[in-house]
């Protein structure tokens, strides 16, 4: 089994396996790897798929419990139409960088459930370092920055979804959306690890060690 399914089966799948009748909308399909997988679930639990991405993925797969849309994730007003109000599972794995994360987030968050899930792919830096099997400076800047983006949003809604990462492969963000509250603005994280304090604990362990 590749990273990619071993990641999708062992920490998304088990979490809304026992979901009835399911509306799943996912943004990214390219071969369709997630999509039959969620196709899976949709038979196995009267579900139904909701699938966009920019490619036309149409042909790939047919199936009366999915509908494929061609167009941009951000392309709001006409996905809102095509897909139903409430959806129990929201999955992003199309662009990845923070600030449309951020955008495609707080869109259509307010479109789950209570106690629905949304997933968001890519949110580890760790496989595309330098040197790492993956080494990718593009991926491993965007990925650190929509993981710490992730947690400057859960830094002011803390008590309105639970999060959770896996860091399997390149990593996946789980969020369980607990009041229906709507969200508030991100509040960027300020650490003290730059701090006069810290510096002189720092200093103090160094000399310590001496």
């Amino acid at each position: 089994m590749d990273e990619y399914s071993y990641k999708l089966d062992n920490f998304l799948f088990p979490l809304i396996s026992n979901i009835t009748k399911p509306n799943i909308l996912e943004f990214g399909v390219e071969n369709g790897r997630s999509t039959l997988k969620f196709l899976d679930l949709c038979h196995k639990n009267n579900g139904y798929l909701f699938s966009v991405d920019t490619v036309d993925c149409s042909k790939i797969i047919k199936d009366s419990r999915w509908s494929f849309l061609q167009t941009r994730d951000d392309n709001f007003e006409l996905v809102k139409s095509k897909v139903p109000v409430q959806l129990d599972v929201i999955y992003l794995d199309s662009v990845h960088e923070a600030s449309h994360v951020e955008k495609i987030f707080y869109a259509y968050y307010k479109m789950l459930k209570n106690g629905g899930y949304f997933f968001i792919d890519d949110i580890s830096h760790i496989p595309y370092l330098k040197k790492k099997k993956r080494n990718n400076f593009y991926c491993e800047i965007n990925n650190k920055e929509t993981y710490n983006r992730i947690l400057d949003i859960y830094n002011s809604n803390s008590d309105l979804f639970d999060l959770n990462f896996a860091f399997k492969s390149s990593g996946l963000t789980i969020i369980k959306k607990n009041s229906n509250e709507p969200l508030r603005a991100k509040k960027k994280i300020k650490t003290r690890e730059n701090s006069i304090k810290n510096f002189v604990r720092l200093l103090w362990k160094n000399l310590k060690r001496d």
